[in-house]
Protein backbone atom coordinates (compact mmCIF):
# COMPACT_ATOMS: atom_id res chain seq x y z
CA UNK A 1 0.00 0.00 0.00
CA UNK A 2 1.23 3.53 -0.63
CA UNK A 3 2.91 5.03 2.38
CA UNK A 4 1.48 8.10 4.08
CA UNK A 5 4.84 9.11 5.48
CA UNK A 6 5.74 12.55 4.22
CA UNK A 7 9.45 11.80 4.75
CA UNK A 8 9.39 8.60 2.70
CA UNK A 9 11.15 8.64 -0.66
CA UNK A 10 8.90 9.38 -3.60
CA UNK A 11 10.56 7.91 -6.70
CA UNK A 12 7.71 8.98 -9.01
CA UNK A 13 8.52 6.53 -11.81
CA UNK A 14 8.24 8.01 -15.28
CA UNK A 15 5.54 7.21 -17.80
CA UNK A 16 8.06 5.52 -20.10
CA UNK A 17 9.07 3.14 -17.34
CA UNK A 18 5.43 2.28 -16.75
CA UNK A 19 4.81 1.60 -20.41
CA UNK A 20 7.74 -0.82 -20.53
CA UNK A 21 5.63 -3.05 -18.30
CA UNK A 22 3.83 -5.12 -20.94
CA UNK A 23 0.81 -5.85 -18.80
CA UNK A 24 0.35 -2.23 -17.77
CA UNK A 25 0.78 -1.20 -21.41
CA UNK A 26 -2.04 -3.58 -22.32
CA UNK A 27 -4.33 -2.25 -19.61
CA UNK A 28 -3.47 1.28 -20.67
CA UNK A 29 -4.08 0.68 -24.38
CA UNK A 30 -7.37 -1.11 -23.72
CA UNK A 31 -8.46 1.71 -21.43
CA UNK A 32 -7.56 4.33 -24.04
CA UNK A 33 -9.55 2.62 -26.76
CA UNK A 34 -12.50 2.13 -24.40
CA UNK A 35 -12.55 5.83 -23.49
CA UNK A 36 -12.45 6.75 -27.17
CA UNK A 37 -15.38 4.46 -27.88
CA UNK A 38 -17.35 5.79 -24.93
CA UNK A 39 -16.73 9.41 -25.99
CA UNK A 40 -17.90 8.84 -29.55
CA UNK A 41 -20.91 6.84 -28.39
CA UNK A 42 -21.95 9.45 -25.83
CA UNK A 43 -21.55 12.29 -28.32
CA UNK A 44 -23.58 10.39 -30.91
CA UNK A 45 -26.39 9.56 -28.49
CA UNK A 46 -26.50 13.09 -27.06
CA UNK A 47 -26.71 14.56 -30.55
CA UNK A 48 -29.40 12.07 -31.58
CA UNK A 49 -31.52 12.80 -28.50
CA UNK A 50 -31.09 16.57 -28.83
CA UNK A 51 -32.18 16.46 -32.47
CA UNK A 52 -35.11 14.17 -31.70
CA UNK A 53 -36.49 15.84 -28.58
CA UNK A 54 -34.86 19.25 -28.05
CA UNK A 55 -35.01 18.51 -24.30
CA UNK A 56 -32.04 19.63 -22.12
CA UNK A 57 -32.99 17.00 -19.54
CA UNK A 58 -33.08 14.06 -21.93
CA UNK A 59 -29.91 15.25 -23.68
CA UNK A 60 -28.04 15.45 -20.37
CA UNK A 61 -29.30 12.04 -19.25
CA UNK A 62 -28.40 10.47 -22.59
CA UNK A 63 -24.79 11.61 -22.29
CA UNK A 64 -24.32 10.57 -18.67
CA UNK A 65 -27.27 8.29 -17.95
CA UNK A 66 -25.20 5.09 -18.01
CA UNK A 67 -23.61 6.24 -14.79
CA UNK A 68 -26.87 5.58 -12.92
CA UNK A 69 -26.51 1.85 -13.53
CA UNK A 70 -22.97 1.69 -12.15
CA UNK A 71 -24.33 1.78 -8.62
CA UNK A 72 -26.12 -1.52 -9.33
CA UNK A 73 -22.81 -3.10 -10.24
CA UNK A 74 -21.19 -1.69 -7.12
CA UNK A 75 -23.89 -3.12 -4.85
CA UNK A 76 -24.44 -6.51 -6.46
CA UNK A 77 -21.55 -8.15 -8.33
CA UNK A 78 -18.53 -5.87 -7.79
CA UNK A 79 -16.78 -8.69 -5.94
CA UNK A 80 -15.95 -10.14 -9.39
CA UNK A 81 -13.26 -7.41 -9.56
CA UNK A 82 -11.21 -9.44 -7.08
CA UNK A 83 -11.86 -12.82 -8.68
CA UNK A 84 -9.05 -15.21 -9.57
CA UNK A 85 -9.62 -14.89 -13.35
CA UNK A 86 -9.51 -11.14 -14.08
CA UNK A 87 -8.41 -11.56 -17.71
CA UNK A 88 -11.42 -13.73 -18.51
CA UNK A 89 -13.67 -11.24 -16.74
CA UNK A 90 -12.28 -8.26 -18.67
CA UNK A 91 -12.59 -10.03 -22.02
CA UNK A 92 -16.21 -11.00 -21.30
CA UNK A 93 -17.09 -7.46 -20.27
CA UNK A 94 -15.43 -6.01 -23.37
CA UNK A 95 -17.55 -8.37 -25.48
CA UNK A 96 -20.68 -6.98 -23.84
CA UNK A 97 -19.52 -3.41 -24.55
CA UNK A 98 -18.88 -4.27 -28.20
CA UNK A 99 -22.33 -5.80 -28.60
CA UNK A 100 -23.91 -2.74 -26.99
CA UNK A 101 -22.14 -0.27 -29.28
CA UNK A 102 -23.25 -2.24 -32.33
CA UNK A 103 -26.82 -2.42 -31.03
CA UNK A 104 -26.98 1.38 -30.66
CA UNK A 105 -26.13 1.66 -34.37
CA UNK A 106 -29.34 -0.14 -35.36
CA UNK A 107 -31.52 2.40 -37.27
CA UNK A 108 -35.00 3.11 -36.01
CA UNK A 109 -34.45 1.84 -32.47
CA UNK A 110 -37.01 3.49 -30.15
CA UNK A 111 -35.61 6.06 -27.72
CA UNK A 112 -36.84 4.02 -24.74
CA UNK A 113 -34.86 1.02 -25.97
CA UNK A 114 -31.75 3.15 -26.39
CA UNK A 115 -31.99 4.36 -22.79
CA UNK A 116 -32.56 0.82 -21.53
CA UNK A 117 -29.47 -0.35 -23.41
CA UNK A 118 -27.54 2.60 -21.97
CA UNK A 119 -28.38 1.50 -18.42
CA UNK A 120 -27.48 -2.12 -19.13
CA UNK A 121 -24.09 -1.12 -20.49
CA UNK A 122 -23.51 1.13 -17.48
CA UNK A 123 -23.99 -1.85 -15.16
CA UNK A 124 -21.31 -3.89 -16.92
CA UNK A 125 -19.07 -0.85 -17.30
CA UNK A 126 -18.82 -0.55 -13.51
CA UNK A 127 -17.62 -4.15 -13.25
CA UNK A 128 -15.12 -3.52 -16.04
CA UNK A 129 -13.69 -0.51 -14.22
CA UNK A 130 -13.40 -2.31 -10.89
CA UNK A 131 -11.63 -5.26 -12.47
CA UNK A 132 -9.27 -3.04 -14.46
CA UNK A 133 -8.33 -0.85 -11.49
CA UNK A 134 -7.90 -3.85 -9.23
CA UNK A 135 -5.42 -5.23 -11.74
CA UNK A 136 -3.66 -1.87 -11.96
CA UNK A 137 -2.87 -2.01 -8.24
CA UNK A 138 -1.24 -5.41 -8.82
CA UNK A 139 0.73 -4.89 -12.03
CA UNK A 140 2.53 -1.73 -10.84
CA UNK A 141 4.37 -1.19 -7.52
CA UNK A 142 2.71 0.94 -4.84
CA UNK A 143 5.03 3.88 -5.57
CA UNK A 144 3.85 3.86 -9.21
CA UNK A 145 0.12 3.76 -8.49
CA UNK A 146 -0.52 7.53 -8.64
CA UNK A 147 1.63 8.08 -11.77
CA UNK A 148 -0.17 5.14 -13.40
CA UNK A 149 -3.59 6.56 -12.54
CA UNK A 150 -2.35 9.97 -13.67
CA UNK A 151 -1.27 8.61 -17.04
CA UNK A 152 -4.61 6.91 -17.52
CA UNK A 153 -6.49 10.07 -16.53
CA UNK A 154 -4.35 12.17 -18.86
CA UNK A 155 -5.06 9.75 -21.64
CA UNK A 156 -8.77 9.88 -20.85
CA UNK A 157 -8.69 13.67 -21.12
CA UNK A 158 -6.69 13.66 -24.34
CA UNK A 159 -8.79 10.92 -25.86
CA UNK A 160 -11.96 12.79 -24.92
CA UNK A 161 -10.66 15.91 -26.66
CA UNK A 162 -9.89 13.87 -29.76
CA UNK A 163 -13.18 12.00 -29.51
CA UNK A 164 -15.32 15.11 -29.26
CA UNK A 165 -13.29 16.79 -32.00
CA UNK A 166 -13.55 13.75 -34.24
CA UNK A 167 -17.26 13.49 -33.54
CA UNK A 168 -17.80 17.14 -34.44
CA UNK A 169 -15.78 16.70 -37.65
CA UNK A 170 -17.50 13.48 -38.70
CA UNK A 171 -21.05 14.44 -37.76
CA UNK A 172 -21.70 16.56 -40.88
CA UNK A 173 -20.67 13.56 -42.99
CA UNK A 174 -22.02 10.67 -40.89
CA UNK A 175 -25.26 10.00 -39.09
CA UNK A 176 -25.18 9.30 -35.33
CA UNK A 177 -25.47 5.61 -36.31
CA UNK A 178 -22.17 5.95 -38.18
CA UNK A 179 -20.53 7.29 -35.02
CA UNK A 180 -21.90 4.31 -33.08
CA UNK A 181 -20.24 1.97 -35.59
CA UNK A 182 -16.94 3.81 -35.14
CA UNK A 183 -17.31 3.37 -31.39
CA UNK A 184 -17.92 -0.35 -31.95
CA UNK A 185 -14.69 -0.63 -33.94
CA UNK A 186 -12.70 1.00 -31.11
CA UNK A 187 -14.33 -1.36 -28.60
CA UNK A 188 -13.35 -4.37 -30.71
CA UNK A 189 -9.75 -3.13 -30.77
CA UNK A 190 -9.79 -2.76 -26.96
CA UNK A 191 -11.08 -6.33 -26.69
CA UNK A 192 -8.23 -7.66 -28.83
CA UNK A 193 -5.56 -5.77 -26.88
CA UNK A 194 -6.92 -6.92 -23.52
CA UNK A 195 -7.06 -10.56 -24.58
CA UNK A 196 -3.48 -10.44 -25.90
CA UNK A 197 -1.75 -8.71 -22.98
CA UNK A 198 -3.54 -9.26 -19.66
CA UNK A 199 -2.72 -12.45 -17.80
CA UNK A 200 -4.59 -14.31 -15.11
CA UNK A 201 -3.29 -13.41 -11.67
CA UNK A 202 -2.49 -16.78 -10.15
CA UNK A 203 -1.43 -15.05 -6.90
CA UNK A 204 -5.03 -14.16 -6.14
CA UNK A 205 -6.74 -16.34 -3.56
CA UNK A 206 -9.66 -18.34 -4.90
CA UNK A 207 -13.01 -16.77 -4.06
CA UNK A 208 -16.55 -17.13 -5.30
CA UNK A 209 -17.92 -13.69 -6.19
CA UNK A 210 -21.55 -13.00 -5.45
CA UNK A 211 -24.05 -10.82 -3.66
CA UNK A 212 -23.01 -11.84 -0.16
CA UNK A 213 -19.32 -11.25 -0.85
CA UNK A 214 -20.08 -7.84 -2.34
CA UNK A 215 -22.37 -6.74 0.47
CA UNK A 216 -19.94 -7.86 3.18
CA UNK A 217 -17.05 -5.86 1.76
CA UNK A 218 -19.22 -2.81 1.03
CA UNK A 219 -20.63 -2.81 4.57
CA UNK A 220 -17.12 -2.98 6.01
CA UNK A 221 -16.02 -0.11 3.75
CA UNK A 222 -18.93 2.23 4.49
CA UNK A 223 -18.89 1.53 8.25
CA UNK A 224 -15.61 3.45 8.57
CA UNK A 225 -15.70 7.23 8.83
CA UNK A 226 -12.42 7.79 6.98
CA UNK A 227 -13.35 6.00 3.75
CA UNK A 228 -16.82 7.56 3.88
CA UNK A 229 -15.33 11.06 3.97
CA UNK A 230 -13.00 10.26 1.09
CA UNK A 231 -15.81 8.76 -0.98
CA UNK A 232 -18.04 11.77 -0.33
CA UNK A 233 -15.35 14.09 -1.70
CA UNK A 234 -14.62 11.82 -4.65
CA UNK A 235 -18.30 11.62 -5.58
CA UNK A 236 -20.36 14.71 -4.82
CA UNK A 237 -18.30 17.77 -5.90
CA UNK A 238 -17.23 16.01 -9.10
CA UNK A 239 -20.77 14.93 -9.89
CA UNK A 240 -22.15 18.43 -9.51
CA UNK A 241 -19.52 19.85 -11.87
CA UNK A 242 -20.25 17.14 -14.42
CA UNK A 243 -23.82 18.36 -14.15
CA UNK A 244 -22.51 21.76 -15.27
CA UNK A 245 -20.79 20.09 -18.23
CA UNK A 246 -24.00 18.29 -19.15
CA UNK A 247 -25.55 21.70 -19.89
CA UNK A 248 -22.88 22.78 -22.36
CA UNK A 249 -25.03 21.83 -25.36
CA UNK A 250 -28.10 23.79 -24.15
CA UNK A 251 -25.84 26.68 -23.04
CA UNK A 252 -23.57 27.01 -26.08
CA UNK A 253 -25.41 25.17 -28.86
CA UNK A 254 -23.09 24.55 -31.78
CA UNK A 255 -20.13 25.83 -29.74
CA UNK A 256 -20.61 23.17 -27.06
CA UNK A 257 -17.77 21.13 -28.54
CA UNK A 258 -15.37 23.96 -27.64
CA UNK A 259 -16.42 23.82 -23.99
CA UNK A 260 -16.28 20.02 -23.88
CA UNK A 261 -12.80 20.06 -25.39
CA UNK A 262 -11.69 22.74 -22.92
CA UNK A 263 -12.92 20.59 -20.04
CA UNK A 264 -10.98 17.57 -21.27
CA UNK A 265 -7.87 19.67 -21.86
CA UNK A 266 -8.01 21.09 -18.32
CA UNK A 267 -8.32 17.61 -16.89
CA UNK A 268 -5.26 16.56 -18.87
CA UNK A 269 -3.15 19.44 -17.53
CA UNK A 270 -4.25 18.89 -13.94
CA UNK A 271 -3.53 15.17 -13.96
CA UNK A 272 -0.15 15.68 -15.60
CA UNK A 273 0.89 18.24 -12.99
CA UNK A 274 -0.39 16.40 -9.92
CA UNK A 275 0.44 12.85 -10.95
CA UNK A 276 3.84 13.39 -12.50
CA UNK A 277 5.36 16.53 -11.02
CA UNK A 278 4.18 16.65 -7.40
CA UNK A 279 5.52 14.54 -4.55
CA UNK A 280 3.18 12.60 -2.28
CA UNK A 281 3.42 15.33 0.37
CA UNK A 282 2.54 18.07 -2.11
CA UNK A 283 -0.32 16.01 -3.49
CA UNK A 284 -1.84 15.91 -0.02
CA UNK A 285 -1.37 19.66 0.47
CA UNK A 286 -2.96 20.48 -2.90
CA UNK A 287 -6.01 18.24 -2.54
CA UNK A 288 -8.26 20.85 -0.90
CA UNK A 289 -7.28 23.81 -3.15
CA UNK A 290 -7.83 21.62 -6.20
CA UNK A 291 -11.31 20.66 -5.02
CA UNK A 292 -12.13 24.36 -4.70
CA UNK A 293 -10.63 25.09 -8.11
CA UNK A 294 -12.91 22.46 -9.61
CA UNK A 295 -16.03 24.54 -8.93
CA UNK A 296 -15.09 28.18 -8.33
CA UNK A 297 -14.52 29.26 -11.99
CA UNK A 298 -18.03 28.08 -12.90
CA UNK A 299 -19.40 30.91 -10.74
CA UNK A 300 -18.44 33.19 -13.63
CA UNK A 301 -21.30 31.69 -15.61
CA UNK A 302 -23.60 33.94 -13.55
CA UNK A 303 -22.42 36.73 -15.87
CA UNK A 304 -23.27 34.66 -18.98
CA UNK A 305 -19.78 35.05 -20.50
CA UNK A 306 -19.14 34.59 -24.22
CA UNK A 307 -17.94 31.20 -25.37
CA UNK A 308 -14.24 32.15 -25.41
CA UNK A 309 -14.30 33.36 -21.79
CA UNK A 310 -16.43 30.41 -20.69
CA UNK A 311 -13.95 28.01 -22.33
CA UNK A 312 -11.07 29.53 -20.34
CA UNK A 313 -13.04 29.20 -17.10
CA UNK A 314 -13.94 25.60 -17.90
CA UNK A 315 -10.33 24.77 -18.77
CA UNK A 316 -9.02 26.20 -15.47
CA UNK A 317 -11.76 24.56 -13.41
CA UNK A 318 -11.27 21.15 -14.98
CA UNK A 319 -7.69 21.04 -13.73
CA UNK A 320 -9.33 20.60 -10.32
CA UNK A 321 -10.48 17.11 -11.26
CA UNK A 322 -6.88 16.10 -10.41
CA UNK A 323 -7.92 16.26 -6.75
CA UNK A 324 -9.16 12.72 -7.25
CA UNK A 325 -5.55 11.45 -7.39
CA UNK A 326 -4.52 12.23 -3.78
CA UNK A 327 -7.94 11.15 -2.55
CA UNK A 328 -7.72 7.84 -4.45
CA UNK A 329 -4.18 7.34 -3.16
CA UNK A 330 -5.37 7.78 0.41
CA UNK A 331 -8.33 5.45 -0.13
CA UNK A 332 -6.00 2.77 -1.49
CA UNK A 333 -3.81 3.15 1.62
CA UNK A 334 -6.88 2.46 3.77
CA UNK A 335 -7.85 -0.67 1.79
CA UNK A 336 -6.71 -4.23 2.40
CA UNK A 337 -5.29 -6.14 -0.56
CA UNK A 338 -8.09 -8.72 -0.56
CA UNK A 339 -10.77 -6.21 -1.59
CA UNK A 340 -8.91 -3.40 -3.34
CA UNK A 341 -10.45 -4.16 -6.72
CA UNK A 342 -13.93 -4.02 -5.26
CA UNK A 343 -13.21 -0.84 -3.27
CA UNK A 344 -11.82 0.91 -6.34
CA UNK A 345 -14.80 -0.33 -8.31
CA UNK A 346 -17.18 1.08 -5.69
CA UNK A 347 -15.29 4.39 -5.73
CA UNK A 348 -15.45 4.60 -9.50
CA UNK A 349 -19.08 3.46 -9.67
CA UNK A 350 -20.13 5.96 -7.02
CA UNK A 351 -18.27 8.76 -8.80
CA UNK A 352 -19.91 7.87 -12.10
CA UNK A 353 -23.32 7.54 -10.45
CA UNK A 354 -22.96 10.99 -8.97
CA UNK A 355 -22.02 12.26 -12.41
CA UNK A 356 -25.33 10.87 -13.63
CA UNK A 357 -27.14 12.40 -10.64
CA UNK A 358 -25.45 15.72 -11.32
CA UNK A 359 -26.45 15.57 -14.99
CA UNK A 360 -30.06 14.70 -14.07
CA UNK A 361 -30.27 17.49 -11.48
CA UNK A 362 -28.78 19.93 -13.97
CA UNK A 363 -31.11 18.90 -16.78
CA UNK A 364 -34.22 18.96 -14.60
CA UNK A 365 -33.33 22.33 -13.09
CA UNK A 366 -32.55 23.79 -16.52
CA UNK A 367 -36.07 22.83 -17.62
CA UNK A 368 -37.33 25.44 -15.12
CA UNK A 369 -34.40 27.83 -14.80
CA UNK A 370 -31.89 28.83 -17.45
CA UNK A 371 -28.71 26.77 -18.05
CA UNK A 372 -26.70 29.80 -16.83
CA UNK A 373 -28.45 29.94 -13.45
CA UNK A 374 -28.27 26.17 -13.05
CA UNK A 375 -24.53 25.98 -13.74
CA UNK A 376 -23.85 28.75 -11.22
CA UNK A 377 -25.99 27.11 -8.54
CA UNK A 378 -24.39 23.68 -8.95
CA UNK A 379 -20.91 25.22 -8.69
CA UNK A 380 -21.87 27.02 -5.48
CA UNK A 381 -23.18 23.81 -3.90
CA UNK A 382 -19.99 21.98 -4.90
CA UNK A 383 -17.87 24.62 -3.13
CA UNK A 384 -20.01 24.31 0.01
CA UNK A 385 -19.68 20.52 0.13
CA UNK A 386 -15.89 20.75 -0.25
CA UNK A 387 -15.52 23.32 2.53
CA UNK A 388 -17.85 21.60 5.01
CA UNK A 389 -16.29 18.15 4.56
CA UNK A 390 -12.66 19.26 4.73
CA UNK A 391 -12.10 18.46 8.47
CA UNK A 392 -13.33 14.89 7.98
CA UNK A 393 -10.99 14.32 5.03
CA UNK A 394 -8.01 15.70 6.97
CA UNK A 395 -8.62 13.18 9.78
CA UNK A 396 -8.05 10.23 7.43
CA UNK A 397 -4.28 10.80 7.55
CA UNK A 398 -4.15 9.20 11.00
CA UNK A 399 -6.03 6.07 9.91
CA UNK A 400 -4.69 2.72 8.74
CA UNK A 401 -6.02 0.03 6.47
CA UNK A 402 -8.73 -2.23 7.83
CA UNK A 403 -8.50 -6.01 7.49
CA UNK A 404 -10.10 -7.63 4.48
CA UNK A 405 -13.68 -8.76 4.33
CA UNK A 406 -14.54 -11.99 6.11
CA UNK A 407 -14.26 -15.15 4.06
CA UNK A 408 -17.18 -17.47 3.66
Amino acid sequence: MPSDDTNAPDPRPGYRALLRNREFAGLYAGFTLTVGASTLSGFALGTFVDRSTGSPFLTAVSMYGATFATVLGATTLMSVADGSRPCRTLVALQCVAFAGACAQAVPGMPLVARFALLLLLGFFQSLNTGTRMGLLAEVVPASAYVPARSLMNITAGGTSVLGFTLGAVLLPHLTPQGLFLAAGALTAAALAVTAATVRERSVRPPRRPGLRETWTANAALLSRGGPRALLLNLWVPNGLIVGCEALFIPYAGENAGVLLAAASGGMLLGDLTVGRLLTAAWRRRCAFPLRLLLAAPYLLFALHPPTAVAAVAVFVASAGFAATLPLQERLLALTSEQVRGQVQGVESAGRMTWQGIGAAIAGATAQVLSPTVTITALAAVSVCVTVVSRPYVDRTRALKAAPGSPRR
